[in-house]
């Protein structure tokens, strides 16, 4: 037992061996990682790639910039390089990567110089780094290069470092899924060196670089954060390593970090100081941001600056995740505690002494309280200070007339009311009233006019109602008391009701969005077909975003709009290429992402729990989705997926069952082939041969009785064909009865004498009554019912009579055919107009095809009767089978 336990602790990391399983399936990422420019990336490459193509390996060069370094130029001689695309880009002519051309090749290696280059407008992606990552997902090897100062979380160090800001950026989380970084290290003197010599610019640029960029400080840090970042990729190999192979190892276990931003300027500088906090750490971390659940404090301009840091945090290698709640502190700690994070993360505002002394900050509350976890506070190097979540915000021009106008018409309201009290009857307490005025002002224009209606209250109450009147002075020290107790009192009680005002219209609004989603939710899962809920959908979200909406569906190998609002939407080959690719690669596309970004509708996938079951596209034109607007679009967008994907199972589950059904009548068909036909077929083959070997010296007597057997037989086999071919006719909705008026009579005698003939020894009884109408049917068909059910009731019927009767109940004429034998369990009494239903005679084997009764149910429906079986029929057993059919009227 120790040993298996021991084996089982020794085991390789699941997680790691399906990363390994998943790299494997794809194209290695080579990137040849710099301090600075003219250090020898590209020389390196190419270097490289000439042995591996002397070896034999197909190598080409997708794009090289040599910056007119003419010992790189020359490398490119003997190697495979790819023509360019010719790109018009701002009234010039650019040469661009190929991509799809780079595709249709399928080398084994490509070169793509500059990872972080930009892209023109109208490419597939804005960034090459994107480019390389669809050419490693088509299993292609890429090499390319990259200096340090582009990565993402570096861009705020560098720029304090260097004193230049970087434009052009990468995402850590390319370098950090790389298969191989390796470094290509120059020391600063031998590049200033070589900058110094035109290795590197051409002379008039190589000085002005020298003064600015090229200095042996900025050099000597940037080499610095090459060598810690390479250092850090190495451990993270050889934890992996240790990992996939089971080898006990050193690594750290646990770490986690929470790191929380708001709408402040800080919040930037605290992403990436996390991140590069997680990368030595080689700890995931969770980006969080906190909403307020009384109030809506976010202004759209604050909820899209914390958009552009989730998507800073997740291409940085974060996770995102908003939470509402009034007690920051307690919410942090809670969701600590939840994800196991050890450390957090979070931005720390400069502040006045005497905020320090009467609002205690977020960061020193949360040191206080977070036992057991390290924070990390990161200090802004400058410039505005943190905004409170919760602060109150200055109101616009419009916003702030129509508050002035609530509080100046609210104070004149009740000051006139006050006069005409105050000339009837004198009250003490008449500046009551003004407390009315402010809860009015606060309730309709909000804090704003609370405060104003509390000032212009406290004037007007002092210059109409205090002594001396008419004037500002108060002469008696209990009025001054008494109204800066009233001005008190009138801003608290405005405040308060302003909140009131300001939380009951945030929970109107949620309200109606949850209403409305309710709504959707309950009609969605009402629908039982794809197509209804693909239009509920497009309807939905229509009337909810006020834009074009596109929604494709896949058919027949390709995506084809299956709704859209307007109906008149089209979508052009940029929309319907994006829109393809969000299918394919299940991920957003089109307007305002990194795939086609030139298309006028943004697509997302549908991603329900068996697969993507279509695409939906928005038209994004002026300002961008709100972020109510944006939950309400991924909370539709989930549930329609879900639907979707329900209608598919619903569907397959019909096709199946379908499929088992036709198994299951195959195999009945099968088993009455087997038994009706080889049985007559035996008995025909017997009595033949004996006729021809044994004919002569047979009596007439015996050959008589054998060809009777050959008749009987045949009739049997063309009864049983005849069945088949009558099934088939019904299952295929080709039987047309010749209707015409028939009479009841003559067709039950001449199915009893049929049915004698082929029974000669049964005892069949029949009452007709005299007062019959006609009815409208084919006699054919009527006549092949009855014998049916006649064939039927002697096969089951025992030895007992069976009774055929015929009479007129009101316009209609019943037939019913009645047998005494053992009658139906009640749970079967509708199984047995089904096709291949058989039971069991008295003896336990089942008789016949199992037709004769489906077949009856069909001709009389098609003829508008109605056929149903009863038992017991008589004396607590037999069975009646129950015709009923129309009657004329003559």
């Amino acid at each position: 037992m120790a040993d298996n336990d021991r084996r089982d602790e020794r085991r390789p990391d699941p997680d790691a061996l399906l990363a390994l399983a998943d790299k494997d399936r794809r194209g290695k990422l080579t990137v040849f990682l710099g301090a600075a420019p003219g250090v020898g990336k590209t020389y390196a490459m190419l270097s490289r790639a000439r042995r591996l193509k002397a070896d034999g390996v197909d190598v080409v060069v997708g794009l090289v910039e040599t910056h007119g370094r003419g010992e790189t130029a020359a490398l490119l001689d003997g190697l495979d390089v790819l023509p360019r695309r010719r790109v018009a880009h701002r009234g010039r002519m650019l040469e661009e990567f190929d991509l799809d051309a780079t595709l249709a090749r399928r080398p084994r290696i490509v070169i793509v110089d500059e990872l972080a280059h930009s892209n023109p407008e109208d490419s597939r992606h804005p960034k090459r780094h994107q480019d390389i990552e669809e050419l490693t997902a088509a299993g292609i090897d890429v090499w390319t290069a990259l200096n340090i100062q582009h990565l993402e979380s570096l861009a705020d160090l560098v720029a304090q470092i260097t004193g230049v800001t970087v434009r052009e950026r990468v995402p850590d989380i390319v370098l950090k899924r790389a298969d191989e970084v390796l470094l290509v290290d120059l020391s600063p003197s031998e590049l200033i060196e070589r900058l110094k010599e035109g290795k590197v610019y051409l002379p008039e640029s190589a000085n002005r670089a020298v003064d600015r960029f090229f200095r042996l400080g900025n050099l000597t840090a940037l080499r610095e954060l090459a060598l810690r970042r390479t250092a850090d990729r190495v451990d993270d190999q050889m934890v992996d390593y240790l990992r996939q192979n089971a080898i006990d190892g050193p690594w750290a276990t646990g770490e986690r970090l929470l790191v929380c931003v708001g709408s402040d300027p800080v919040s930037e500088k605290v992403v990436r100081v996390a991140s590069r906090l997680a990368s030595g750490l080689n700890a995931p971390w969770l980006v969080v941001s906190i909403e307020r659940a009384d109030r809506e404090v976010e202004t759209p301009e604050r909820l899209q600056r914390i958009e552009t840091l989730f998507r800073l945090a997740e291409q940085l290698g974060a996770e995102t995740r908003r939470i509402i709640g009034n007690d920051f502190v307690e919410e942090i700690l809670k969701l600590a505690r939840r994800e196991h994070a050890t450390q957090i993360v979070i931005g720390a505002r400069k502040r006045g002494r005497w905020q320090t002394v009467f609002s205690p900050s977020l960061t020193d509350a949360l040191a206080r309280r977070a036992s057991g976890l390290g924070v990390h506070i990161v200090t802004p190097e400058g410039g505005p200070g943190e905004i409170r979540p919760g602060a109150l915000r200055l109101p616009q021009a419009t916003a702030l007339r129509q508050a002035a106008l609530s509080a100046v018409g609210f104070v004149t309201l009740t000051t006139m009311v006050g006069k005409s009290i105050d000339m009837f009857v004198k009250l003490p307490n008449i500046s009551l009233l003004y407390l009315l005025a402010v809860l009015g002002a606060s309730v309709t224009g909000g804090y704003v006019a609370a405060f104003l209606a509390a000032a212009l209250s406290a004037l007007a109450y002092n210059f109409f109602f205090i002594e001396p009147v008419h004037t500002f002075t108060i002469a008696a020290p209990h009025e001054v008391f008494a109204l800066f107790v009233f001005i008190a009192v009138a801003m608290i009680a405005g405040g308060f009701a302003s909140r009131i005002r300001e939380q009951a219209e945030i929970a109107r609004v949620r309200a109606a969005a949850l209403q409305s989603l309710y709504d959707f939710s309950r009609k969605l899962a009402s629908t039982a077909k794809s197509d209804d809920a693909i239009w509920l959908t497009v309807s939905q979200l229509q009337a909810s975003l006020k834009r074009k909406v596109a929604l494709l569906a896949p058919r027949q190998g390709d995506l084809h709009i299956a709704a859209a609002w307007p109906p008149d939407t089209e979508l052009d080959v940029t929309d319907m290429t994006a829109a393809r690719w969000a299918h394919d690669k299940r991920e957003p596309s089109g307007h305002g992402t990194g795939t086609l970004p030139n298309s006028r509708f943004q697509f997302r996938p549908l991603l329900g729990p068996h697969g993507v079951t279509g695409v939906c596209g928005i038209e994004h034109v002026g300002e961008p989705l709100d972020i109510n607007a944006e939950r309400a679009l991924t909370a539709i967008l989930d549930q329609t997926a879900i639907a979707l994907d329900r209608a598919r199972l619903a569907d397959e589950t019909v096709e199946q069952a379908s499929k088992l059904e036709g198994e299951r009548y195959r195999e009945a068909l099968l088993s009455s082939i087997s038994h009706d036909l080889r049985t007559p077929l035996a008995t025909i083959l017997g009595a033949v041969t004996g006729l021809r070997q044994l004919g002569d010296r047979m009596t007439a007597e015996n050959r008589d009785d054998l060809l009777q057997s050959i008749e009987e037989e045949s009739g049997r086999m063309s009864r049983f064909v005849a069945n088949l071919l009558d099934m088939t006719r019904i299952e295929a909705g080709t039987l047309k009865p010749k209707l015409d008026w028939v009479d009841v009579s003559d067709v039950v005698q001449a199915a009893v004498e049929r049915t004698r003939k082929h029974a000669p020894g049964r005892l069949i009884e029949t009452g007709i009554a005299a007062d019959l109408p006609l009815i409208r049917g084919d006699s054919v068909l009527v006549g092949q019912v009855l014998f049916n059910l006649l064939d039927n009731a002697v096969k089951y019927g025992g030895d007992e009579p069976i009774n055929v009767y015929a009479r007129r109940d009101g316009k209609d004429v019943v037939i019913s055919v009645t047998d005494l034998g053992k009658g139906i369990p009640p749970e079967d009494l509708d199984r047995i107009f089904e096709k291949f239903y058989r039971r069991g005679k008295p003896d336990g084997r089942a008789p016949g095809t199992g037709l004769g009764l489906s077949i009856a149910r069909g001709f009389v429906e098609a003829m508008g009767g109605k056929i149903h079986a009863e038992s017991p029929a008589l004396r607590k057993r037999g069975t009646r089978i129950v015709m009923r059919f129309p009657g004329s009227e003559k």
